[in-house]
């Protein structure tokens, strides 16, 4: 169902006809001027320690981090983390043109793949959209060059996310979404570490829900970082 077909059938529902201009102007207005939320003051801090805070977060939540000087280190850092972790060489990667732009070839032993996860994937590689430091959590909007089932299907997730995209608090990542993105995508998926639930007697299960690892290579791409 769409949405005009949505709003339709409750106009209907309401026996109410599309709002006088004067009213849909007002709420226009209320939407662009929001009041702002209460912003955690453990969130307020210059740029370079809200990276740390957000890598502090995330391994608390049982994600790892390796922190890259630049985007050519990238697939060395990659490569490293899979031969630790004994995972193989093969991957899938999202067709981000942040991702695509990397020279993957100066590690030959990897195995790349662009496009979708499968339910055969056991390693993907994604962008990041935005870090959120109070928490440790990456902001993965859907798009044709970030799919979704990157963030889900593999057992190993890997996300490449510069540095200069931490922000504190998490109306600062969602302002980013508004400017950049023109609109709310079909879906914001919010990832803190890996899956994991304790719903069956209170024992805790990595990859309950999604990845069982996520590992994020941190590029360093502000001097502030």
């Amino acid at each position: 169902m769409s949405r005009d077909t949505m709003l339709a059938a409750i106009r209907r529902g309401l026996k109410r006809g599309p709002l006088p201009a004067d009213e849909a102007a007002m709420l226009r207005g209320r939407l662009e001027s929001h009041p702002r939320h209460l912003i955690p003051a453990r969130s307020r801090l210059p740029h370079a320690e809200q990276v740390d805070l957000f890598v502090r977060n995330l391994e608390k939540e049982f994600g790892s981090v390796a922190r890259v000087p630049d985007f050519e280190a990238v697939p060395g850092a990659v490569a490293d983390y899979l031969a630790a972790q004994n995972l193989p060489s093969s991957l899938v990667m999202a067709p981000h043109p942040e991702l695509q732009a990397i020279d993957w070839s100066s590690r030959p032993l990897l195995n790349i793949r662009e496009g979708r996860a499968q339910a055969t994937d056991t390693v993907s590689v994604q962008q990041v959209f935005a870090g959120i430091a109070e928490t440790g959590t990456m902001m993965l909007p859907s798009a044709p060059e970030r799919p979704t089932t990157i963030n889900l299907l593999a057992d190993t997730e890997i996300a490449v996310l510069r540095a200069s995209r931490i922000v504190g608090a998490y109306e600062e990542a969602w302002d980013l979404v508004r400017a950049e993105l023109g609109g709310m995508p079909r879906n914001v998926m919010l990832v803190t570490g890996p899956s994991r639930s304790a719903d069956i007697e209170q024992t805790l299960e990595l990859g309950a829900h999604g990845p069982r690892r996520v590992h994020v290579v941190l590029v360093e791409d502000t001097a502030s970082a």
